[in-house]
């Protein structure tokens, strides 16, 4: 298969499907299930509100392209993402860079590539920090990605969420899967 650039895989029709150019290769997972879209829906939310509310920048979810590296044509979808107002000027008709904060649901197909690949990835490319979700045993690990080794933190249940680019944040896993 040829691979693409950036500007290739840009020319391509737009699309509601999840989809991502990996080194040149078009990647296109089967839509998420209804969990996935509930928790990025109700996080999307909160966030959002947190966001504005105090001006710090930018929320979006998926899908939505973060250009990670153009010349090695690497672009993500994640699910969630949250670009701080510092950064706004990456942020044209897609995210260009790094965002600050990104959100990752996994499912028992994502979750292995999710916690090394795409995390990986995003420590290599500079993104502040990333939340996994895991729907079916309802936590949210936060692996902050600017210290390495990256330190990960579980949260579940009534436990308040504590993010360091978010450092007011107050929701708690409870909340956001319902």
């Amino acid at each position: 298969m040829e691979k693409l650039s950036v500007d290739d895989y840009f020319r391509l029709p737009e699309s509601l499907r999840p989809m991502e150019l990996i080194w040149g290769q078009v990647r296109e997972p089967p839509a998420p299930k209804y969990g996935h879209q509930s928790a990025v829906t109700h996080l999307g939310a909160l966030l959002d509100r947190h966001v504005r509310e105090r001006g710090l920048g930018e929320v979006c979810v998926s899908p939505v392209d973060v250009v990670l590296d153009r010349a090695a044509a690497l672009v993500v979808q994640p699910a969630i993402v949250f670009v701080a107002a510092a950064h706004r000027d990456g942020i044209k008709d897609r995210i260009w860079g790094p965002p600050d904060l990104v959100v990752e649901v996994m499912s028992r197909g994502t979750a292995r590539r999710d916690r090394t690949t795409k995390l990986a990835w995003y420590a290599r490319y500079g993104v502040g920090e990333c939340w996994l979700i895991d729907v079916a045993y309802r936590f949210i690990e936060v692996v902050d990605l600017r210290t390495e080794p990256s330190p990960w933190t579980r949260y579940t249940g009534d436990v308040l969420v504590r993010s360091l680019v978010l450092p007011e944040w107050t929701a708690t896993p409870k909340e956001i899967f319902g």
